[in-house]
């Protein structure tokens, strides 16, 4: 096979990968009914007038399943956090005791959930068309070489549209394992 058909292929499977892995860091965001720090990942602070992500001012941690404790390394800072969190928009209601913000983590409605899925599959729908555009762009560089014959060019598209395939299965999957881990009470 030709070294350029074989770098487009290494460099689509890369970019698909990639598009698995955002998917995968998106769906943490979306909370499953326990507690995890990575439910405030989205919470930007408002830091010396600068927006900082929540876990470079405060450490972040899961005392239990329903609780998560967050530990701001500069006191005077709680009330900023505490606004960060309510403006995020995540359904919290933070408590402040002057010293650390505990959130505690309610129980998920029927209709919670169904949001939940919905923005999971969102993110899914996301990540199937970044698939396709990597595919695109694959098809596209594979036309624009030279020097290569036809049936190897149908034979690399062949390859990419397999790869295509594999990756939309496995963005398909991921869903259904995070449908499943919400929808279960």
């Amino acid at each position: 096979m030709n070294e350029d058909i074989q770098f487009i292929l290494d460099s689509t499977k890369e970019a698909m990968e990639g598009a698995i892995s955002h998917l995968s860091k998106r769906l943490l965001t979306i909370r499953a009914g326990k507690a995890s720090p990575a439910m405030l990942q989205s919470v930007m602070v408002d830091y010396y007038g600068s927006p900082t992500p929540l876990s470079q001012v405060a450490n972040v941690n899961t005392p239990d399943g329903r609780t998560i404790s967050i530990q701001p390394w500069e006191k005077s800072i709680i009330a900023d956090i505490e606004r960060a969190i309510i403006n995020s928009n995540l359904g919290f209601n933070p408590m402040n005791n002057g010293e650390s913000i505990i959130i505690n983590v309610p129980p998920l409605t029927e209709e919670r959930r169904k949001e939940l899925v919905k923005q999971a599959r969102a993110e899914a729908e996301d990540a199937r068309i970044g698939v396709r555009n990597d595919r695109k762009s694959a098809n596209n560089d594979l036309k624009k070489l030279e020097d290569v014959s036809e049936d190897a060019v149908k034979n690399a598209e062949i390859d990419v549209q397999n790869l295509t395939d594999i990756f939309i299965k496995n963005v398909d999957n991921t869903l259904a394992a995070k449908e499943k881990e919400i929808m279960t009470v």
